[in-house]
């Protein structure tokens, strides 16, 4: 797959990549006022939204084929590369037409291999750079797969953007982050610009800056802001967007970090660290492998009395004692809890096997 940098897009490479603006488009007033804002702070690609796809009918679903002419306005007056969310063939028609600069796909439209087909399709023959959000779920294959049918249809200038993953039960954030899942689509996909989206991830303007920053730290290449002239009176998702001099505050608060040093004790002290992590790892899977053979006679045992597998008295045993040493040791409860049950999945399975050998 050839993906283009950063650079081929006609922005500055040199640092990261900003695109901020409106949830929603509302009027070309408030577009002019929130453009001029962030082009003042630096900011080099504006956004907005002009079709939403909303959870629940009767919410507002954007303002249409007329926000198109306030972002063509936007880029006649700023000088700002524009950018919007396309969700079929129509909106791509239309948003080329304008003279949109970037595209990108939305997490509902990603998670929908038909939907990412017609787009693709409506693609074919344009060179416009097209930005993938992640699905709703957090399915890995489905996001390469989205990325891999656009990229079938000739687009080079290709990004990802981590907006975070539904979930049923509702955390500190909107929506789970779950970094562990864009490591492995940059593990994967190295040569793919990921950029991360802090306002869909918190949902709350609050969070903005430190989800920021845990995505600086981790390497990603930007970030896309929902931004506001009044984020009070936004039609959609105010409580998540921010002012343009709000974004400047985040983005002057920011701690970039190397990807390299040439210090040499550095690189020693790295290396000898590293080595200490690789035999630490081993005696931790040595010490599963362990585990695991006392749950296979667990298993024989339960076959030969036949009980069932899940017990579930157990279960919740096992998960209050790791959160209390989780605390002991330093730990988050949240990483305890998935580490476990991680393990607890791996036993029933091997139980499992047993039982219905």
């Amino acid at each position: 797959m050839k993906i283009d940098t950063l650079e081929t897009w006609g922005i500055d490479p040199t640092r990261p990549l900003v695109i901020s603006g409106p949830c929603s488009a509302e009027s070309e007033e408030q577009m002019l006022e929130t453009a001029r804002g962030l082009k003042a702070i630096g900011v080099q690609i504006f956004r907005a939204g002009i079709w939403k796809p909303r959870t629940r009918p009767g919410m507002f679903e954007g303002i249409g084929s007329q926000g198109l002419k306030w972002l063509k306005t936007v880029k006649k007056e700023t000088g700002m590369l524009t950018a919007t969310e396309v969700a079929n063939k129509e909106h791509v028609y239309e948003a080329l037409k304008m003279g949109v600069d970037i595209l990108w796909i939305g997490a509902r439209t990603s998670a929908n291999p038909f939907a990412v087909q017609e787009v693709a399709d409506a693609l074919q023959g344009a060179d416009v750079p097209v930005i993938v959000k992640n699905p709703v779920n957090p399915d890995l294959e489905l996001w390469i797969g989205a990325i891999e049918r656009i990229a079938g249809a000739g687009i080079t200038k290709l990004a990802a953007i981590h907006r975070g993953f539904s979930a049923f039960d509702k955390g500190k954030y909107r929506n789970e982050p779950r970094w562990q899942v864009v490591i492995e689509l940059h593990r994967r996909m190295p040569e793919l610009p990921i950029i991360c989206d802090p306002s869909h991830i918190g949902g709350d303007s609050q969070y903005i800056f430190e989800i920021s920053q845990k995505a600086m730290d981790l390497g990603l290449c930007g970030l896309i802001i929902e931004a506001h002239n009044n984020p009070a009176e936004a039609w959609s998702d105010a409580k998540q967007q921010i002012t343009p001099a709000q974004v400047g505050e985040v983005l002057q608060k920011l701690v970039i970090r190397q990807t390299n040093s040439d210090n040499v004790e550095f690189k020693q002290s790295l290396d000898e660290l590293r080595q200490k992590i690789d035999v630490l790892d081993n005696d931790v899977l040595n010490l599963l492998q362990q585990r695991m053979e006392v749950v296979k006679e667990i298993g024989k045992n339960k076959k030969e009395n036949n009980i069932q597998i899940l017990q579930s008295d157990r279960w919740a045993q096992i998960v209050e004692k790791a959160k209390k040493e989780a605390a002991v040791r330093g730990f988050s409860e949240e990483f305890v809890e998935q580490f476990f049950k991680a393990i607890h999945q791996e036993s029933i399975n091997i139980q499992n096997n047993i039982l219905n050998a």
